[in-house]
């Protein structure tokens, strides 16, 4: 079993700001989208979220790209390019588990960090027509930006039961309190089990706690049958589900 730490929403270059917490609850920013789209931030009912969270230098009517998209337990997620194909590299596949993080600001301070705001439990994988093709497989409810328009070749569609989180539990959080943002308190088990794109020894910090890397989407953990990695990702969607 893999556990894949996938980095989405907004940042400091997709969106240039980051996502709020509304009510408690992490209110991930889908990045901006040029074309392949045909959902506006309003559309999502994110009009004035957003127009808030960049001081109205985005506004309702941009377009957006809707991904991750979740709905009713499900979550259709779409990939290609270098990040996919670094996922094809370590097998990810049915079974194994995404837990989405993004940028947020914490409310009242503003302080920017690091947290898990959504999971995915993938059920199919592939090449979109394929996936359509799954027993499992269920419409989602707008146009998915990755099952229209021009892809690289390796565009793939994952999909499967997942959810995003009802509250903004400091157990969802990355970040170290305090900062800085790419100082994350991991569990003790990733050290020994590694993540891709974090082989550097230097990265790993004393009291479990890691240099996250700055670039890069998808950062992969093959944690086989390890007994308290799976309690930690199941600890993570029940974290997810609790109410605030």
């Amino acid at each position: 079993m893999k556990l894949i730490l996938s980095r989405k929403g907004f940042d400091s270059t997709a969106g240039r700001a980051p996502s709020p917490i509304v009510g408690g609850v992490p209110v991930s920013l889908p990045i901006p989208a040029a074309d392949r789209s045909a959902t506006t931030y309003a559309d999502r009912g994110l009009g004035e979220t957003v127009a808030a969270a960049t001081r109205g230098r985005i506004g309702g009517e941009a377009l957006c790209h809707d991904d991750p998209m979740f709905a009713e337990g499900h979550v259709w997620f779409g990939q290609c390019g270098a990040a996919e194909g670094h996922l094809r590299k370590h097998g990810v596949g049915p079974g194994d588990v995404f837990a989405f993080f993004g940028l947020f600001a914490e409310p009242g301070t503003g302080e920017r960090h690091h947290r898990i705001f959504g999971w995915l439990r993938i059920a199919a994988c592939g090449a979109p027509e394929a996936v359509r093709a799954h027993p499992a497989w269920r419409e989602p409810p707008r146009a998915h930006p990755h099952l229209a328009g021009e892809w690289p070749r390796n565009n793939a569609l994952y999909f499967g039961p997942g959810a995003t989180a009802r509250n903004a539990s400091p157990a969802l959080r990355l970040t170290r309190p305090g900062g800085p943002l790419n100082t994350w308190r991991v569990p003790g088990w990733l050290r020994a089990r590694g993540l891709s794109y974090h082989a550097n020894p230097a990265r790993w910090l004393p009291g479990d706690e890691l240099d996250s890397a700055r670039r890069g989407q998808e950062f992969v953990c093959d944690i086989g049958e390890d007994a308290t990695a799976r309690a930690w990702i199941d600890a993570v969607i029940a974290a997810c589900a609790a109410r605030g």
